[in-house]
């Protein structure tokens, strides 16, 4: 090479390296405005499109698109660490890794941003942040209208909609969805963790004693410690369900419920009876089907002589007495004990007919209305219907 001292063994080998230099890039990616150095990383490349991965693990069932992919994730298996730091005693999979590795000895940070003047060690954090400047955000969900700058940003972000939890404790049966939440909880067992792990915890903890709520609902009187608490109840004034379920149309306004869900579509029923044979998706739908053998309703109203299963339906139940009415309709003065009751009056004002009948074309602003149409109408027609068949014509 006449640009540096490397030595080929053939004109060819000799032409691929010249790229280097001249940073000629001759293979074009049909699908898209990528192009390449080499034939070969074309075609690797190309598999991010097809989905291809040709390259299988036969110590588990993982695939790969590139055969140097493979070769690094069988080490995770024989935990395999050829290449060893000379500054420390860390070993890693490839030789860039080490390389990346050993700038935090020689405080090498190659990549330098022309924009604020910020350095980087490594090239994706370095493009990551370049995104900061010119607002790009490549990596849009596809389940809802939230894009971000990094892929990482968008797996972590997927898992809110998807319920997946692969950070698992190795101590106990939790799991979580990020590596942090992991290693605060890993504190917990190890003892490093005699109060709080982290700062935010030990002042929200604080706020039970000081009965601080300083998060206040703009549309109700409700004010709550934290400001996700907060976040989750203004939902049920606005009716956002950010969590959407990939097999259905369902939407939910609380992640634990499309978590719950999802059990509905993979047929997992975890929670089974002592006493029968039933099987439920979660520990409180178990615990109500429990009452029906013990005939227990644990929550008693202190103003009458009537009982519950539940003391969320106690609650709803002493607005009787209080006259609570927390549900204000937003585009009139009235306002409602229950959120079901709000949303039946709310089509008063969008003219909206959910509720449509199956036999005809008629739709009704009320499920209740709806029962009335198909037991007067329909019922009567299916009675008439039979009698007229039913009947002995007269000779």
């Amino acid at each position: 090479c006449t640009h540096c001292e490397k030595t080929f063994s053939s004109k060819f080998n000799l032409t691929s390296h010249m790229r280097t230099h001249t940073g000629e890039r001759p293979y074009q990616c049909t699908k898209c405005d990528k192009a390449f150095s080499y034939k070969s990383v074309l075609t690797e490349h190309i598999r991010t499109h097809t989905g291809e991965k040709p390259y299988k693990c036969n110590q588990c069932d993982k695939t790969f698109s590139r055969n140097k992919l493979l070769i690094t994730h069988t080490m995770i298996h024989t935990g395999e660490r050829p290449y060893q730091c000379s500054q420390c005693d860390k070993g890693f999979k490839s030789s860039r890794d080490l390389k990346i590795h050993l700038r935090i000895h020689t405080k090498e940070r190659p990549y330098k941003c022309s924009q604020c003047g910020k350095d980087f060690s490594q090239r994706p954090h370095f493009i990551g942040h370049m995104r900061i400047h010119t607002g790009e955000r490549p990596h849009q969900c596809s389940q809802c209208d939230k894009a971000f700058i990094r892929i990482g940003e968008l797996t972590r972000h997927m898992r809110t909609h998807t319920g997946e939890k692969p950070y698992h404790c190795n101590q106990c049966d939790k799991q979580y969805s990020n590596k942090f939440s992991l290693i605060q909880h890993i504190k917990v067992h190890n003892g490093e963790r005699p109060y709080f792990s982290t700062l935010p915890h030990f002042i929200i903890h604080m706020k039970i004693h000081t009965g601080e709520r300083p998060h206040q609902c703009s549309q109700c009187d409700k004010a709550f410690k934290r400001n996700a608490d907060l976040t989750r109840h203004m939902r049920s004034h606005t009716g956002e369900k950010p969590y959407h379920c990939n097999h259905c149309d369902k939407q939910y306004s609380k992640k634990l419920s499309l978590i719950q869900h999802m059990k509905v579509h993979n047929g997992e029923r975890p929670y089974q009876c002592s006493q029968c044979i039933k099987n439920f998706t979660n520990h409180r739908q178990l615990i109500d089907h429990m009452m029906n053998h013990t005939k227990k309703r644990p929550h008693q109203c202190s103003q009458c002589d009537k009982t519950f299963l539940h003391i969320a339906k106690l609650k709803i139940h002493m607005r009787i007495h209080t006259g609570e009415k927390p549900y204000q309709c937003n585009l009139c003065e009235k306002a409602y004990a229950q959120k079901c009751t709000l949303k039946e009056h709310m089509v008063v004002h969008t003219g909206e007919t959910p509720y449509q009948c199956s036999q005809c074309n008629k739709a009704y602003s009320r499920h209740s209305s709806l029962q009335d149409h198909i037991l007067r109408v329909h019922q009567t027609q299916v009675t008439k219907e039979l009698c007229k068949q039913n009947t002995i014509p007269k000779t």
